[in-house]
C-alpha cells in the first residue's frame, strides 16, 4: 500500500511540473527594423532612395504618394497559455525622401511614443430591411416590360 502511495505522489509531481511548464510565455517577433549600426551607414541630404535600398533593404510598406516615405515595422508579441496575445514592442522607422528621392529626415517610433487611435465604425444600413430574398426577386416582375427590349 506505501508502495502504491509513493507511485501516486511521484505521478502527481510530474504532472505538477509538466501543467507548469506548459504555461511558460512564448514570444513571436514580426517585422524588420533595420539595426542603428546599418542606419549610420545613411547619410541625410545625401543618400537616395537607391542608395538606402543598397545599405539596409527595401521596406515593406511604401507611403502612398511617390515621393513618400518609407516605413520599417516590428513588433514583438507575448503569447501566454491562454491569454489573448500582448504586444510588449513595436518599433517603427520612417525614412522621408524630398521631391528629388534624397534623404530628408530619418525618425525612430516605439510603443511608448504611439497613442490609442480610435477606429469610427459607420455601417451603411439597407433600405431593404423586412423585406426577403424571394420578395424582392417576385417584386420586379411588375417593373418588366418587354416592349423596352424590343425598341432598343
Amino acid at each position: 500500500m506505501l508502495k502504491r502511495v509513493g507511485y501516486i505522489k511521484k505521478a502527481a509531481l510530474g504532472l505538477l511540473i509538466l501543467a507548469v511548464s506548459a504555461c511558460a510565455a512564448t514570444f513571436q517577433d514580426h517585422g524588420y527594423v533595420p539595426a542603428d549600426t546599418d542606419l549610420e551607414q545613411i547619410i541625410v541630404g545625401v543618400d537616395t532612395r537607391d542608395s538606402v535600398a543598397d545599405a539596409i533593404g527595401r521596406p515593406t510598406s511604401i507611403g502612398v504618394l511617390e515621393s513618400g516615405g518609407w516605413y520599417y515595422t516590428q513588433s514583438r508579441w507575448r503569447h501566454f497559455a491562454f491569454k489573448a496575445p500582448k504586444i510588449i514592442d513595436r518599433q517603427l522607422l520612417a525614412i522621408t525622401f524630398t521631391e528629388a528621392g534624397v534623404v530628408e529626415n530619418i525618425e525612430r517610433f516605439t510603443l511608448e511614443d504611439g497613442r490609442v487611435v480610435v477606429l469610427s465604425r459607420r455601417i451603411t444600413d439597407t433600405n431593404v430591411k423586412g423585406i426577403s430574398f424571394i420578395r424582392q426577386l417576385l417584386g420586379n416582375f411588375g417593373n418588366f416590360n418587354p416592349s423596352q427590349l424590343l425598341s432598343q
